[in-house]
Formats: structure tokens, sequence, C-alpha cells
């Protein structure tokens, strides 16, 4: 393979990678832990 398919091939990773780990934190178990700022401090 050329060296710019590989390249792209894996910064295509790493951004996939990066956005399935953020969708985990916001959407996954870890989520639970998460506060909401506005219902915190409601009238």
């Amino acid at each position: 393979m050329e060296p710019a398919t590989v390249l792209i091939i894996g910064i295509g990773t790493l951004v996939l990678g990066v956005a399935g780990y953020s969708v985990y934190l916001s959407f996954g178990p870890p989520s639970l832990e998460l506060d909401d700022p506005f219902e915190d401090h409601e009238d």
C-alpha cells in the first residue's frame, strides 16, 4: 500500500475511535455519573 493510503486509514480510524468513545461516555454506563448543572440550580 502507498504511505498516503496508510496515513488516511490511520487518521480515519483514530477519528472514528475518538467519536465512538465520546458517544460511549455520553450515553453508556459512565453517563450515570454525569450531573446536569441546569437541574442543580433550578428555582
